[in-house]
């Protein structure tokens, strides 16, 4: 009998509940590599724990270690790297050195054989460790940034121009470091500026079938939904372009149509968006059932990078979605067949509108956007070329 080998998973964010995309990503690699693992998940943590969390997780880890970070150390260390360090602000958020002796200690103790870290913002705790490693650059996080630099206030612009730059040169110097590297989408990976970006696996995300799956006779409450973690600054922009602008083109023709705005940690910004025919609902313990409420999913993203797990999870359902280029370069979909594209103010109206009033064209996308989904994003498949890459 073979002996189960020892995995470290190094991670930012303590992987539960599943409000953001690194978490979700994270829990399900844990949930299906544990099969053949025994994991050993170490993760920073900025805030209380969830109550639930521990026993969650220890449902697939051997061990959970968690670090406390505070938020007054993590301002210290931002300020103190802007000024004397070259390091992007991403990292160094989350690098303490009481947390790399803890980190080192721990190794020392476990004897992985393996370490996987998530995202370059964990990396330096680990870089130059002779352990075999492997690294989630998850997207391209440079790209992103560079991204919300046009529709930044004037006095964040130079910081997000800084930060820009510190981060495409680490991601490009943090390749060397690492035996395994993977990413969620081709597009994010030819976004990676290094001459053998090309080396970099593409590991895509899944959806969780059994819970994202359609409800029959479900009540449509709202016509229209979009969600995602309202803190998150590509989801704020996004939900304030469909509700201020996509939203009154609609309200023209149908000013019955009601919208909601779905996810947890909403500011204040997202708050004021709050209207009869737009429901701001803050935390969502299960999201499959609004999208089971609701007849179509848009998102009209214009920053951001990765791939979107809100899209996974509304086309699982089986609603027709709308979006971006942006959005579906990193997901695939055939254009009007199983997704509808839109890129203006004007078109998204126009794709919302066509949904709401023909009847063939909204099944066809749905029936074959659920289709495509359930073929091609299944957490099983990723994680078991994920093994493949670390063994």
């Amino acid at each position: 009998m073979n002996k189960r080998k020892k995995l470290f998973f190094l991670l930012s964010r303590v992987p539960y509940p599943l409000e953001k995309g690194d978490k979700l990503r994270a829990f399900h690699q844990i949930k299906e590599l544990s099969v053949q693992y025994d994991i050993y998940l170490c993760a920073l943590s900025d805030k209380a724990v969830h109550a639930d969390a521990p026993n969650i997780l220890n449902l697939y880890c051997k061990e959970i270690f968690i670090i406390k970070i505070s938020k007054a150390a993590i301002l210290f260390n931002l300020i103190r790297n802007l000024f004397f360090s070259k390091l992007p602000l991403q990292v160094a958020y989350f690098y303490f050195p009481f947390a790399k002796n803890k980190i080192e200690e721990r190794l020392n103790q476990i004897k992985p054989d393996h370490i996987f870290c998530q995202l370059v913002r964990m990396s330096e705790y680990v870089k130059d460790l002779s352990i075999p490693k492997t690294i989630d650059y998850m997207d391209a996080l440079s790209r992103g940034m560079e991204r919300r630099v046009n529709k930044a206030p004037f006095y964040l612009k130079p910081l997000l121009r800084i930060e820009t730059r510190r981060l495409k040169l680490y991601e490009h110097d943090i390749f060397g470091f690492f035996e395994n590297r993977m990413i969620i989408s081709e597009q994010d990976r030819n976004l990676i500026v290094h001459p053998e970006n090309y080396k970099i696996h593409i590991i895509e995300n899944g959806v969780d079938a059994e819970h994202f799956t359609p409800k029959e006779k479900s009540v449509k409450k709202y016509q229209l939904i979009f969600s995602g973690n309202m803190s998150y600054p590509p989801n704020i922009d996004a939900a304030k372009y469909l509700v201020k602008e996509i939203m009154p083109l609609v309200w023209k023709i149908k000013p019955n149509v009601k919208v909601a705005i779905a996810g947890a940690n909403p500011t204040a910004e997202i708050k004021k968006l709050q209207s009869p025919f737009v429901e701001i609902t803050g935390w969502v313990e299960n999201m499959a059932d609004y999208y089971n409420a609701s007849e179509i999913f848009v998102a009209p993203m214009q920053l951001g990078s990765g791939l979107q797990n809100k899209l996974l999870e509304a086309m699982a359902v089986g609603i027709p979605c709308i979006t971006s280029d942006l959005v579906n370069n990193a997901l695939g979909a055939q254009q009007n067949k199983e997704i509808l594209i839109a890129q203006t103010t004007q078109e998204f109206a126009e794709k919302i509108l066509l949904l709401l009033e023909n009847k063939s064209v909204y099944y066809t996308i749905a029936n074959n956007g659920r289709t495509f989904i359930l073929s091609t994003y299944s957490w099983k498949k990723a994680t078991e070329k994920m093994a493949c890459l670390m063994n």
